[in-house]
């Protein structure tokens, strides 16, 4: 079954990682995938890959979002998506003492306000027909604090806020334009390539990265893009205002062992 027939469907960050699975699944679910990153060339090979359309997008960028609005003007999907660490480019203060305020706005400036514009955009595409699905890729980081990354913590946890006065704004006006936010914890994406590590040390540095997950595994890229096609999809039509946790059940407590 395809469930995203007819539909037009923007993702941001789509060059890699999660928001390159949830493009793929979208474009085998039958929708129309147009992949948006920074990265030209991996957006353009992503799109190529899986038979989509590619648009470069600095999702930071007001006059990027401006501009879509003139080439993209109706998305029946949108997924903000695109997002940073902050140690991008190695080893730097993310806790609350040594934080700079730059390193801080910075990843603000990507996360939160690229998830705002992306929703914002979304909402004046969606409104004249209006129904649409608004996806919001939160973070399991977004719902605890998380002492050495804290710019990082703070805006996803400011995404899972903004997903639903987005839900409440666009209920509040009839419009059957939905927002909802998923929750991954540790997907296997290459932001972790760095911290795994090559050869026989990987796999015990992969099992001792997950110890706490009740499921003792990392999640995959294609399992969070099964939860993004559901609420794209029109199944989810009663679903707004809504945060989903791909987490393992680490959200869940503590991993009981039978007795």
């Amino acid at each position: 079954m395809q469930r995203l027939t007819a539909k037009t469907c923007l993702v941001t960050g789509a060059a890699r990682g999660i928001g390159r699975a949830i493009a793929a699944r979208f474009r085998q679910e039958g929708g129309d995938v147009i992949v948006t990153d920074r990265d030209e060339a991996g957006s353009a090979a992503t799109a190529a890959e899986i038979g989509g359309r590619f648009i470069q997008l600095d999702v930071a960028r007001e006059e990027d979002w401006l501009h879509l609005e003139d080439i993209v003007p109706a998305p029946d999907v949108v997924v903000n998506n695109a997002g940073i660490t902050g140690f991008e480019t190695g080893p730097v203060a993310h806790d609350p003492e040594h934080a700079s305020l730059e390193d801080w706005r910075a990843v603000h400036r990507v996360n939160l306000d690229g998830t705002f514009l992306g929703c914002r955009y979304a909402i004046r595409a969606m409104k004249a027909r209006g129904t649409g699905s608004i996806i919001n890729v939160s973070s399991r980081s977004g719902l605890v604090g998380i002492p050495a990354a804290a710019a990082y913590a703070s805006s996803k946890a400011a995404i899972r806020n903004h997903t639903k006065s987005v839900a409440l704004y666009c209920a509040q006006r009839g419009w059957a334009i939905r927002c909802n936010s998923i929750h991954p914890a540790a997907i296997l994406t290459p932001i972790w390539e760095p911290m795994l590590g090559e050869g026989t040390e990987r796999e015990a540095r992969m099992t001792a990265l997950v110890a706490d997950t009740p499921l003792k595994r990392f999640g995959t890229p294609e399992e969070v893009a099964a939860v993004a096609a559901m609420l794209a999809s029109d199944e989810a039509a009663y679903m707004t205002g809504a945060e989903l946790n791909l987490d393992g059940g680490l959200l869940a407590g503590s991993a009981a062992s039978p007795g």
